[in-house]
């Protein structure tokens, strides 16, 4: 394919002036040329990316190759007064959206409630891409083609973000087009091609892994939960007497897991409390990797180890895991479990209960965890 851009120049005083200063030739159109050849057609795909420094013809391509997708991705439109769960496809139910919010790692309910406005730049990141998913599930071409791709957001949100939507995009079945200058995503998004148009460079890539994330986790004090509070999506309490733990990442922290005995189980038990990731970082599994560690650090000492959970992400990620067993259907709570200060929630919303059957972490290791000393 051929694509031409033409625009007239005008010989005003000034372009007269600048072509004498340069010696830029006196024409009358300024033209540009890109022979674009994309064998999308040759095999199956769910992810690509077009990416090279500014003014290559990155965006000019992609509104020419997909217009009408690349139209609909730029026109979304967010009511000011109503919360942004209002503002995605009718025909979705509200379990199909939170399950897209989920999928993209903006896992906050709280935050869903608010219009998009007031949300930070990595959380309207995160929405605006599952608002596009959810408009592409409905769309005839289930077609997504982003131009600007992370521009506006921190690189690590970016790259973490890319991983979250990768995964979303291909469970669907999309078809979803990054258009960025910023190829550090490439990692992260793991594309099934890429395109770059400075170099006239296209090529198939097989799948691979993306980038580890490792965590360092040790024991912690109840005042780490204050950066963590405002996102957990039912309560800001800690109770008093629980164990906690903090996990970083590149020296940041990144999720909290708070744990509390649970008398009268049976044999030694323990219950998962509070584990909350930070928006920018959810989406690749690092709450649940922080949960599964605790976990298994009790279970390594004699201890069962339970949660109960009522977040639909968490819940099809447990049901997933070769680690977590149902012991309780998505149910009301009943008896002891909902006399229970901290899941007096379960009495309305229903909860699923878990429990840990994963590897137990070495008795030594998990003394020392619980002592304080790090975990990687």
């Amino acid at each position: 394919m051929q694509i031409v851009v033409e625009t007239t120049v005008h010989r005003s005083p000034r372009v007269q002036q600048l072509r004498g200063l340069f010696d830029l030739p006196s024409e009358r159109t300024s033209r540009l040329e890109w022979s674009v050849e994309l064998p999308l057609d040759e095999r199956p795909w769910n992810l690509g990316l077009i990416t090279g420094p500014s003014g290559c013809g990155k965006s000019t391509i992609a509104q020419h190759l997909w217009p009408e997708a690349l139209a609909r991705c730029g026109q979304l439109a967010w009511p000011t007064d109503r919360a942004v769960v209002d503002a995605f496809p009718a025909s979705l139910s509200i379990k199909e959206i939170a399950e897209l919010l989920s999928a993209v790692g903006f896992s906050s309910p709280p935050a869903w409630l608010r219009p998009f406005a007031v949300l930070s730049t990595g959380q309207r990141f995160r929405v605006e891409l599952a608002r596009l998913l959810a408009e592409a599930l409905v769309a005839p071409d289930r077609w997504i083609v982003l131009d600007e791709y992370t521009s506006v957001v921190d690189r690590t949100v970016a790259q973490v973000g890319s991983a979250a939507v990768a995964r979303a995009v291909r469970r669907k079945g999309l078809r979803f087009v990054a258009v960025t200058c910023h190829d550090d995503v490439l990692d992260w998004l793991q594309p099934d091609w890429v395109y770059r148009p400075a170099e006239g460079e296209f090529i198939w890539r097989r799948l691979q892994r993306r980038p580890p994330i490792v965590l360092e986790v040790r024991r912690c004090s109840a005042r780490q939960w204050r950066l963590f509070a405002p996102h957990h999506y039912l309560s800001h309490s800690l109770a008093g007497g629980a164990v906690c733990f903090l996990a970083s990442w590149r020296e940041r922290p990144v999720a909290f897991s708070a744990w509390l005995p649970f008398v009268g189980a049976g044999r030694p038990t323990r219950r998962e409390h509070r584990t909350v990731t930070l928006p920018d970082f959810q989406g690749v599994g690092i709450g649940q990797a922080l949960s599964g560690l605790i976990a298994s650090l009790w279970r390594g000492l004699g201890y069962r180890a339970v949660s109960t959970t009522t977040h639909p992400g968490l819940i099809a990620a447990r049901q997933r895991s070769p680690y977590w067993v149902m012991r309780r259907a998505p149910s009301l709570a009943a008896g002891r479990e909902s006399r229970l200060p901290s899941l007096t929630h379960a009495t309305t919303r229903l909860t699923a209960g878990f429990e840990y059957t994963g590897p137990a972490l070495p008795r030594r290791l998990a003394r020392l965890l619980l002592q304080g000393s790090a975990c990687r």
